[in-house]
């Protein structure tokens, strides 16, 4: 699937099963605004963790072709379930293009901030049921304790637009009191899930002030950064572009896709594709 040698002024690719991984997308404009940003929302299959894991790792190889179709200079995989399942083999399939997923850079950042500690991590039932926060805290931080919990109705809350007040509130109380009912104490938590920083204001409430939060869209964003700027491939004359792709629901994905970008986005912004 590779081609050509990468320039500055490529396109970042990034791909989710739906509009979650606009916070990441978020994330690295405010990063990079120079940047030229191209995001694919597979739509037509959402959620992929319902899927096996060869099916989701066909989709996400289909959705790094097209991408690649458009001669990106870098990929990012800003779906937890996809990242769990397919990094490893896009990164051979990819390489020298460098393949980021959204899974290590919260793992990194919590055990830096906290050695030895325990980590409570969020997620989605399937990000938990894969195990993959786990497996990569533990490998950055063998001492380290963690505690995964789903939390499938933070999903549904940031899509409808409720990220604050009693129902949001009320809602990640009786999740974290699940995870903590048996006197467990953390002192990190994981937004394990790239739905969850529309929430983060509201969970940031419910936690103690010394329990540290940790947000993977922002840190994948440092960690495009650095890989870009490694490379050489950062663009720093650019006036960074944006631009859209779905392979259904253009109307509903601009609806949601605005609330997790922060700004208003229309069907007409939005490509329609096929992959």
């Amino acid at each position: 699937m590779r081609r050509m040698k990468e320039t500055s002024q490529q396109a970042i690719g990034i791909f989710d099963s739906g509009v979650g991984g606009l916070t990441v997308l978020k994330a690295i404009r405010e990063r990079l605004p120079s940047e030229r940003l191209i995001y694919l929302g597979d739509t037509a299959r959402l959620p992929y963790g319902t899927k096996s894991p060869a099916s989701i790792a066909r989709y996400a190889e289909q959705a790094t072709r097209l991408l690649n179709d458009r001669q990106i200079k870098l990929l990012v995989i800003a779906c937890n379930t996809a990242s769990a399942v397919a990094l490893s083999s896009l990164q051979k399939a990819m390489a020298p293009l460098p393949v980021i997923g959204v899974v290590e850079p919260g793992a990194a950042a919590a055990t830096r901030a906290r050695p030895g500690g325990r980590h409570l991590v969020l997620a989605t039932e399937a990000t938990v049921r894969l195990g993959a926060y786990r497996r990569a805290i533990q490998a950055a931080d063998p001492g380290a304790e963690v505690r995964e919990l789903a939390c499938e109705l933070l999903v549904a809350l940031a899509e409808e637009g409720w990220t604050s007040g009693s129902i949001a509130e009320d809602i990640i109380g009786r999740y974290l009191e699940m995870a903590f009912e048996d006197g467990y104490r953390t002192d990190s938590v994981i937004l394990g899930c790239t739905h969850f920083p529309l929430l983060r204001e509201s969970i940031r409430g419910c936690l103690a002030a010394d329990v540290g939060l940790v947000d993977s869209a922002t840190t994948t964003a440092s960690v495009v950064s650095d890989s870009l700027t490694e490379r050489g491939l950062l663009n720093t004359d650019g006036h960074g572009e944006l631009k859209f792709l779905a392979t259904d629901g253009v109307t509903r994905f601009a609806r949601v896709g605005g609330r997790f970008l922060g700004a208003p986005l229309t069907a007409d912004d939005v490509e329609l594709v096929d992959i």
